[in-house]
């Protein structure tokens, strides 16, 4: 397979970056989208030239690391995967694709591809921590039941990853479905009771201050968020803060 890819290329954060063309070929369609790019580092750093840089970690679809927009699409064109689990086969031989960063102004370029998402470990750390007594004996696991429904709801918004799609993909770069999910684990159990007013206040305007936009409830978050989160956790964000901001 033969492709020409045009790369975001900028050196910094005061950078004012460019498109960049590059011609790779011999691509086996059994390549994840990460190993085509290694191909392609590879090549440069042969013939001189400066490599790609792109952000990677566990290339299993774990770290939400490997955020590349892909196509106009954030991570590509598949549906509920990472950029390392996007596979060559998902192109044709002779394509042109187009690779970008993701776009917001809270996730400030770094170099080329990679992005500062540590806006995201901010607004996790301003909703603190659940309170749990450990002194004496430890509590038995079924004291505290909990409804099954209530639980798989709480897994599956614990299955984000934090890796930015949402913001990437939203025409208003909201962060509402990642911080709708954060919010959420914890609202459907019982140990996230104790500090729930607090972690969505907390949350909500540490995303606020961050600069990320409103909610533009056109779903887009949740069509490419490689887990598949629901926007109904976007609500069930809205429902904690009005009951937390009407308390009193």
């Amino acid at each position: 397979m033969n492709l020409t890819l045009k790369i975001w290329r900028q050196k910094n954060a005061n950078d004012k970056g460019k498109m960049v063309d590059y011609k790779v070929t011999d691509i086996s369609e059994h390549m994840s989208f990460l190993e085509m790019l290694d191909v392609l580092n590879e090549q440069l750093v042969n013939s001189g030239d400066e490599p790609v840089a792109f952000d990677h970690d566990c290339r299993e679809g774990i770290c939400g690391m490997c955020s590349l927009y892909i196509n106009g699409e954030a991570h590509g064109p598949d549906r509920e995967i990472t950029t390392c689990q996007l596979h060559m086969r998902s192109f044709n031989d002779g394509d042109t694709i187009y690779i970008e960063p993701f776009r917001a102004a809270a996730f400030p370029v770094i170099k080329d591809l990679v992005v500062d998402r540590t806006s995201f470990d901010r607004i996790q750390q301003a909703g603190g921590y659940i309170s749990v007594n450990t002194s004496g004996n430890t509590q038995d696991a079924n004291s505290l039941p909990i409804a099954k429904a209530d639980a798989d709801e709480a897994m599956d918004a614990a299955t984000c990853i934090g890796c930015g799609a949402c913001v990437a993909t939203c025409k208003n770069s909201s962060a509402m479905l990642f911080v709708g999910a954060k919010v959420s684990q914890y609202a459907l159990l019982p140990q996230g009771q104790v500090e729930a007013a607090d972690r969505v206040m907390n949350m909500v305007a540490q995303m606020d201050a961050e600069g990320f936009g409103n909610c533009t409830n056109t779903g887009a978050c949740e069509v490419e968020c490689p887990k598949g989160i629901s926007l109904e956790n976007i609500a069930r964000m809205n429902r904690e803060y009005l009951k937390a901001t009407s308390k009193g």
